[in-house]
């Protein structure tokens, strides 16, 4: 989860001929399945792909990121360039220790990914649907590691078993065993 500091503001009411002061807020942002669900019901697009935002649809998806419920409009109109940094990098983050190979000779998918299919992937592995609101890395390395771990073994060719074989008669010979 990213916190955000959003300072408060100084505004002169014409009405009242005074100074007023709007109090700063903390914006809770969690980058998850559930966000980028709300952001594509709301634009009908995928929000994983190669089509830029717009500078519209980026404050939308960042509203859609607050996991406090309704936060006043005139917040989200105080964030600064530096706040939308931190938000680039928090939401580019891999947030976990685990790295998956992909198989050698394997293609990419070309597959456009929505909401929907990550939750097909979750359903299919068995994972609980409370993972929606893991930050959105962190879950597809989750559905990475199901879907390497419910790969069968691929069997070695020729060339790899002569290896072994190769391999354990020379231990055989060096240790003086017969197997």
């Amino acid at each position: 989860m990213l916190e955000l500091l959003v300072l408060g503001d100084e505004c002169y009411d014409d009405e009242h001929a005074r100074f007023t002061r709007t109090p700063s807020t903390v914006l809770r942002l969690e980058h998850s399945l559930r966000s980028m669900s709300k952001w594509e019901s709301r634009f009908e697009r995928p929000f994983l792909g190669d089509q830029e935002r717009t500078i519209p649809e980026t404050k939308a998806y960042v509203r859609m990121m607050c996991v406090d419920g309704e936060i006043p409009p005139e917040v989200f109109s105080r964030l600064t360039n530096k706040h939308f940094d931190e938000i680039n990098e928090y939401i580019n983050k891999k947030m976990t220790a685990t790295t998956v190979r992909d198989r050698p000779g394997t293609r990419p998918s070309r597959e456009r990914v929505t909401s929907e299919v990550i939750y097909y992937w979750m359903v299919s592995h068995n994972i609980p649907f409370e993972c929606q609101d893991w930050h959105l890395n962190r879950l597809l390395m989750l559905i990475r590691v199901c879907a390497a771990k419910n790969q069968p073994q691929k069997k070695a060719g020729k060339p790899d078993m002569a290896a072994r074989r190769n391999l354990n008669a020379q231990r055989k010979a060096q240790l003086g065993t017969s197997g």
